[in-house]
C-alpha cells in the first residue's frame, strides 16, 4: 500500500467486491478531502497487512467497509474481520489510527442470522425487501450507541430539529440518532409490515438458522449438478464464478454466478440466456448487479474495458452482454427460505433443455436423486402458452396500386396468405437472380401492441409512419399494457380511414367502435403522464366509451391513450458505433426507432430452423406477422440487412440504428394470441445463439428534403453497406448468413 504509518489523513477503504451503494459513498468522502482506498479480497484474505495501528495520540478515524456476503458470488466474508480490524490486529491499509467498521448485511440476513451480540460492527445497513420481499425499499442502518455522536448531517430537514432559526445560523438537533436522521414523515405503514413479516418467517421456517441451511442445502445442490454438466464433446455447459467449493454454509451463501457457453466453450450472452428463462417462468438476475468490482474479478474485466464499453455504447441494464467476444456481465440465481427442490429442478430442467442436445452428465449423489429425471429430454410442452396451431387455407391477395389515391388499399386481418411480389414471383420460392430489393409489405400498428393495419401505400412523417403507433392500452396508472402481459390484444384490429378521419376498432365478439382522427383541444383533453419502456411520455385519455370497450374485451380496467401532439419525445438510441442518433425527428409510443425492417429471406430461414426443430409447418405470412415489421423486403439472401448501414427508398433516407433485440412477444402468434416457445428458442439457434432480427431504421433528416412523403409497395431499395457505399444489387453478392 502506498500509505504509511506517518500518513495522518483519514481512509475511507471498502472491499471491491462491493455493492455500488457503498463505494458510491466515496462522492461524499471526496467532498472532505477524504481519500478512498479499495481493497482487493485477496489482500484481506492474505492478512499481509497485520499491524498494530493505534498510536499514543493518534485518533485519526478512519472508516472500512465490506460486505458479510457478496451479493455477487455468494462468498461470506469472514464476520471476525470486525473485531480484527477494531482492535489493531488487522488493518485494510496501513496507517495509524481509529478504525470503525461498516459491515453491509443486506445480502447476507436475507438467509443467515446476524448476532451483533459478537459481531461488534460500527455500522450495520440492510434490507427487510431482501429478507421478505416486501415492503420495497424498506431497510435499516443499525448504529451501535458509542459511536452515534460521530455521525454528523449536511442539512436537517423536517423532524430532526430539536429547534432552529430561519433568520440567522442556529441549529439544535434531536438527541436520538435514529430522530436525527430519519427526515419528514417515515413509511410507518411498511414498517408495522415488518412485525407480520417477521412473524410469518418464524412460523414458517423455525427461523433464520433453518433457512441458512434450507438455501444451502438448495444452492449446494444446484452448484454440485450444475457444475459436472458437460456437452457430448466434454466441454463444459457453464462457467461458475465462485471463491468456495459450495462446501459449508458458513463460507458460502444461497447465491450461484455464472455464464453459459457454448459447445466451443464460447460465451452465450447472459440477456439470452435471461429471455429463454422467461420462456420456463424462471426470473433470474444478469449483469453486473451493482458490484462491478466482483464483476471485474470473476470476468477478468479491465477497467480500461469498461470504460471501452461505455464508449461502445454498453451501459449498465442494458443487453450488450457480449463485446469482441468477452462478457459484460453474467447470470446469477439466488434462493431464498421460499425456495423448493423442485424451483432447482426446474432451473436445471431449463437450462438442460435449451442448451444440451446431447449432454452427458456425472452421476451425482444425493440424498434425494432426480438426475434422471431432470436430464430426460420433456415430450411434451410445458411452457405457458398454449401449443395449438391453426391449418387455414392460404389466402392469395394481390398487391395493388403502390401510388398514394384517395382509396388507401388495406389488407388487415389475420388470414393466412402466400402473398406474390411485385414481380409476381411467390415469395415461398424467390427468385435466386440479382433483381433489385423492392418493399413487399408496409404494415402500421396504430394502437401499440395490437394488431397490423397492412397498407400498399402510406404517408410518411418525421416520426416515422402516419399514425404509427399513436394510440396505446394503458392501466389505471397510465402504465403501457402490451402483449407480454395482454397476448390478446394481438386480436383487436384498428384500421384507418382517412378518408372519414377515423380509426375503426375490430375484435370477434365486440362491436366495432371508432375514434377521431382528430385530436381535440384544450382543455376537452385529459392530460396524463404515461411510462413507455421506462420512458415518461405525456398523453391524454380518449374516453370512457373507448375505456369501457377494451376493458370488456380484456376482462380488465384499462383505458385507450394517445400520445400528445405538442409533446416532442426525442430519439436517444445510439447507432453500431455507439455514436447518438444525428436523428432531430422525434419519436411515437415505439420502443426504440420509427420504423423496424425485416427480410422475407431471413424469415424463410428461420422457418427451415423452426420446422426443422419442431416438425410442424409454418406459414410464412404467420411468421412475418410475428416480428410485428413496418417494412418488409426480399433479399437473394438472408440477413444481408444485418450489414447495411443506410438504405434509400426513393426520396426517402433512412440511418440504420442496429439490429432488433428481440423479446418474448414472437413467441405469440398474432393470429390466435397464443404462443409457443420453440420459436424464440429457434430464433436463438438460427442466429448463432443470439436473438437479433431485423433492424431500426430511423428519418435522415439530413438527406431528407421534406415531409411529409410517401412509402409505397414495390418501391425500390438501396443500401450502402458498412464501411463502404455500394448498391443492394451489388451486395447481394454477399453472404452474411
Amino acid at each position: 500500500m502506498p500509505e504509511t504509518l506517518e500518513d495522518p489523513g483519514s481512509r475511507f477503504c471498502y472491499l471491491t467486491d462491493s455493492h455500488t451503494s457503498v463505494v458510491g459513498m466515496r462522492e461524499i468522502t471526496a467532498a472532505m478531502n477524504v481519500p478512498f482506498v479499495p481493497v482487493k479480497p485477496k489482500e484481506m484474505l492474505s492478512g499481509t497487512n497485520e499491524i498494530v495501528v493505534e498510536e499514543k495520540g493518534s485518533r485519526t478515524p478512519h472508516l472500512f467497509c465490506y460486505p458479510a456476503q457478496s451479493n455477487f458470488s455468494g462468498t461470506k466474508y469472514p464476520l471476525d474481520w470486525v473485531e480484527k480490524i477494531k482492535s489493531g490486529k488487522m488493518c485494510p491499509v496501513k496507517v495509524c489510527g481509529k478504525w470503525f467498521v461498516l459491515l453491509d448485511a443486506a445480502s447476507y440476513v436475507s438467509t443467515s442470522p446476524l448476532d451483533l451480540s459478537i459481531c461488534l460492527a460500527d455500522f450495520v445497513p440492510l434490507s427487510f425487501y431482501k429478507i421478505f420481499g416486501f415492503p420495497t425499499g424498506l431497510g435499516a442502518l443499525i448504529v451501535k450507541n458509542d459511536v452515534a455522536s460521530c455521525l454528523r448531517k449536511a442539512y436537517f430537514g423536517g423532524g430532526t430539529a430539536a429547534a432552529y432559526l430561519a433568520e440567522e445560523d442556529f441549529y439544535s438537533p434531536r438527541q436520538s440518532v435514529a430522530e436525527r436522521f430519519e427526515d419528514g414523515t417515515i413509511s410507518f405503514l411498511d414498517i408495522i409490515a415488518l412485525k407480520h413479516g417477521f412473524d410469518a418467517l418464524e412460523r414458517l421456517t423455525g427461523g433464520m438458522e433453518n433457512i441458512k441451511q434450507h438455501t444451502f442445502a438448495l444452492a449446494h445442490y444446484t452448484y454440485t449438478v450444475l457444475s459436472t454438466l458437460k456437452y457430448a464433446n466434454g466441454a463444459p455447459v457453464v462457467h461458475i464464478y465462485s471463491d468456495t467449493d459450495f462446501s459449508s454454509a458458513d463460507t458460502q451463501g444461497p447465491i450461484i454466478n455464472f455464464n453459459v457457453l457454448d459447445e466451443n466453450g464460447e460465451i452465450i450472452g447472459y440477456s439470452q440466456v435471461d429471455k429463454l428463462a422467461g420462456l420456463y417462468n424462471i426470473h433470474m438476475r444478469t449483469g453486473c448487479f451493482c458490484n462491478t468490482g466482483a464483476c471485474q474479478q470473476h470476468l477478468g474485466i479491465s477497467s480500461d474495458d469498461i470504460k471501452k464499453n461505455l464508449q461502445a455504447g454498453h451501459v449498465c441494464g442494458d443487453d450488450i452482454d457480449v463485446i469482441d467476444g468477452c462478457p459484460t456481465g453474467s447470470v446469477r440465481i439466488s434462493f431464498g427460505y421460499m425456495s423448493t427442490f423442485e424451483d432447482a429442478q426446474a432451473f436445471l430442467k431449463f437450462i438442460i433443455t435449451t442448451r444440451l442436445s446431447g449432454c452427458t452428465m456425472v452421476k451425482v449423489t444425493s440424498s434425494r436423486d432426480v438426475i434422471s429425471e431432470i436430464v430426460a429430454s420433456p415430450k411434451e410442452n410445458d411452457h405457458t402458452y398454449d401449443n395449438r396451431r391453426t391449418n387455414k387455407l392460404p389466402h392469395e391477395k394481390t398487391i395493388k396500386d403502390s401510388h398514394l389515391s384517395a382509396n388507401l388499399q388495406s389488407t388487415q386481418g389475420h388470414a393466412e396468405r402466400t402473398m406474390p411480389d411485385v414481380l409476381g414471383n411467390s415469395i415461398e420460392t424467390l427468385p435466386s437472380d440479382g433483381r433489385t430489393v423492392v418493399i413487399t409489405n408496409i404494415y402500421l400498428y396504430p394502437i401499440k401492441s395490437c394488431s397490423a393495419f397492412e397498407v400498399t401505400a402510406w404517408p410518411v412523417g418525421n416520426q416515422g409512419l402516419l399514425y404509427d403507433r399513436n394510440w396505446m392500452v394503458a392501466n389505471q396508472n397510465g402504465v403501457c399494457i402490451t402483449q407480454k402481459q395482454e397476448p390478446r390484444l394481438c386480436l383487436v384490429q384498428p384500421i384507418i380511414n382517412l378518408e372519414q378521419n377515423v380509426m375503426i376498432i375490430k375484435a370477434e365478439g365486440m362491436d366495432p367502435i371508432s375514434v377521431s382522427l382528430e385530436e381535440k383541444s384544450g382543455s376537452q383533453n385529459e392530460i396524463c403522464l404515461s411510462k413507455v419502456c421506462s420512458h415518461r411520455v405525456q398523453t391524454y385519455d380518449c374516453g370512457r366509451r373507448v375505456a369501457d370497450w377494451f376493458s370488456e374485451f380484456l376482462g380488465r380496467q384499462c383505458r385507450l391513450i394517445r400520445q400528445n401532439s405538442d409533446f416532442k419525445r426525442n430519439a436517444n438510441k445510439k447507432d453500431e458505433k455507439g455514436e447518438a442518433s444525428a436523428v432531430a425527428a422525434s419519436l411515437s409510443l415505439v420502443n426504440e426507432a420509427q420504423y423496424l425492417l425485416i427480410n422475407r429471406t431471413s424469415v424463410l430461414t428461420l422457418r427451415d430452423h423452426i420446422v426443422e426443430r419442431v416438425g410442424d409447418s409454418l406459414v410464412l405470412q404467420d411468421l412475418i406477422h410475428r416480428f410485428r415489421a413496418n417494412i418488409v423486403i426480399s433479399t437473394n439472401e438472408p440477413f444481408e440487412e444485418d450489414l447495411w448501414e443506410e438504405i434509400t427508398i426513393g426520396s426517402l433516407h433512412f440511418k440504420v440504428m442496429g439490429p432488433c433485440h428481440r423479446c418474448l412477444v414472437i413467441c405469440i402468434d398474432q393470429q390466435t394470441g397464443q404462443g409457443n416457445k420453440d420459436f424464440f428458442q429457434g430464433l436463438a439457434a438460427t442466429r448463432d445463439r443470439k436473438t437479433n432480427f431485423g433492424i431500426y431504421l430511423m428519418n435522415d433528416p439530413a438527406k431528407q428534403s421534406s415531409f411529409p412523403d410517401t412509402l409505397s409497395v414495390g418501391s425500390q431499395l438501396l443500401a450502402v453497406m458498412k464501411d463502404s457505399i455500394m448498391s443492394t444489387a451489388s451486395a447481394n453478392k454477399q453472404n452474411s448468413g
